[in-house]
């Protein structure tokens, strides 16, 4: 746990990353004045809620009352207000955590606004606001590590629909040397999180994409299947930026093959993005904290 001195003068928001591996919690002021974090396990939906409502109660006795909260969840999540489950979990593979409420138990606690939305929707917020992808009208946030996920930013808005961007469940072409692999997503089985996940590469190969040797051709294979992404990306929404983060894109060299590829099967026809249009995440790992801490600010407006 992290804490700095408050300026009572300013509103205390509470800020949650919902991860499916862990809930990352803080009481901010702005993207330069977290004033408190923690990280929760994420067991069960009692368990992990209880604990995060605990840390929250702490900081409310410490610092004052909390002007508003905002959720950057793992999904999926019902985004929709004029819903009954809004504020909850759907359909997720995650054991015990479909239908759970995320949003509902802090608004009640705390008798503020919530602000709910995916985490990868969080994070392009706050890439837009503060980080790789500030002076953007359109632009994508990718995350690849335990699962795949993205979110979209268009006109400074996050996109929202039925439901939300699930863009780690695009079907994408099989890469020829990587015929024989069924795929672990329990939905679709060969989809891109199925094909390119953290778990998948190891299900795979028996380790990381980082612990394979250099030229081994799991890279090769990886990085085919996020420029593909990358590709569906320019023909549905012409982003001015894609921001990869995750796990996965910490193997070194991954980032350039994925911009190699994407320029070999985009074959110039949807323009010349440059080497600003595929990104690392300018927040670094504080992207989606502080895409929580956005649309905390978003729900007190």
């Amino acid at each position: 746990m992290t804490t700095q001195t408050h300026d009572a003068g300013l509103p205390l928001l509470g800020c949650i990353e919902a991860g499916g591996t862990k809930f990352v919690l803080g009481v901010a002021t702005g993207p330069d004045t977290v004033l408190r974090t923690a990280r929760v396990a994420t067991t069960r939906p009692d368990e992990t809620i209880g604990a995060a409502l605990d840390f929250f109660r702490t900081a409310a006795a410490d610092f004052g009352a909390f002007a508003a909260f905002g959720i950057a969840s793992f999904g999926p999540v019902d985004l929709d207000p004029r819903s009954s489950g809004w504020g909850r979990i759907g359909d997720t593979p995650k054991e015990g955590w479909r239908d759970a409420d995320i949003a509902g138990p802090f608004g009640q606690a705390f008798d503020c606004p919530v602000g709910f939305d995916t985490d990868v929707n969080g994070a392009i917020l706050a890439e837009h606001l503060w980080g790789a992808a500030r002076g953007t009208d359109v632009a994508v946030y990718v995350t690849v590590g335990t699962g795949i996920g993205g979110g979209a930013l268009v006109a400074g808005r996050p996109v929202h629909g039925l439901r939300h961007p699930e863009m780690g469940h695009m079907l994408p072409r099989r890469h020829p040397d990587d015929r024989d692999f069924a795929g672990i997503c329990p939905f679709h089985g060969d989809c891109l999180e199925g094909l390119a996940s953290g778990p998948a590469i190891i299900a795979r190969w028996g380790a990381s994409l980082s612990e394979l040797p250099e030229g081994h051709v799991g890279r090769t294979i990886i990085a085919d299947y996020l420029a593909q992404l990358v590709v569906a990306q320019h023909a549905i929404l012409s982003p001015q930026r894609i921001v990869f983060g995750g796990g996965v894109l910490a193997t070194p060299g991954l980032l350039d093959l994925v911009r190699a590829r994407a320029e070999v099967l985009a074959a110039g026809y949807f323009g010349d993005g440059g080497d600003g249009l595929i990104v690392a995440p300018g927040l670094g790992d504080r992207a989606g904290l502080l895409g929580a801490l956005a649309l905390a600010q978003r729900a007190r407006r």
